[in-house]
């Protein structure tokens, strides 16, 4: 139910294909490009996913809902506190938050069979690809401000990565450190 993750300005047109805004200057994303990225994931079910950049929770719903284990990072604090208090009240109480800078992922809790980014990265960080097991695959949208290429990597080997160029899509930037501001 997307109207839960959005503002009741705008509930009535919840179900439309359009990216709405939401707090701290950031979006939810369409539902074609939600489930556009979701497909390039290839989700089994009990795959261990990071999805950095949490939003409003939509995608991280979606996840759990396909039967994932979800650790979602957000660095705005408004939304992660906002997103750590909806799921668990919609019935997504196993999705696992973390108010962390989304360039550094989560270490400890790695490896990851799947990574999604949800945010406009100017290049693949390095701290993501160590995190994906042998065989994973991250999905993350690559370039510059404007436009960004949904790129997906496989994990072929300790050192070796197959990237695979999609098509291309608007993102809020990914960008690095802590936000308190709200």
């Amino acid at each position: 139910p997307r109207h839960f993750f959005l503002d009741k300005a705008f509930e009535e047109w919840a179900y439309q294909d359009k990216a709405f805004p939401i707090d701290c200057e950031q979006t939810i994303s369409q539902p074609y490009t939600v489930a556009y990225q979701t497909q390039l994931l290839q989700i089994q079910r009990r795959d261990k996913i990071l999805e950095v950049g949490t939003g409003s929770g939509y995608q991280a719903a979606v996840l759990a809902e396909l039967g994932a284990r979800v650790f979602t990072i957000e660095r705005q604090e408004l939304l992660y506190r906002k997103a750590k208090e909806l799921l668990p009240r919609i019935g997504f109480a196993g999705v696992r938050f973390f108010f962390r800078d989304g360039y550094k992922g989560l270490s400890e809790f790695a490896p990851f069979d799947k990574i999604l980014v949800t945010a406009g990265a100017e290049h693949i960080p390095e701290a993501l690809k160590m995190q994906l097991k042998i065989g994973g695959l991250m999905v993350i949208p690559v370039g510059k401000r404007k436009r960004q290429r949904m790129m997906r990597l496989t994990r072929l080997s300790e050192t070796d990565f197959k990237e695979e160029a999609f098509d291309y899509f608007v993102f809020v930037p990914f960008k690095e450190g802590l936000s308190t501001d709200g």
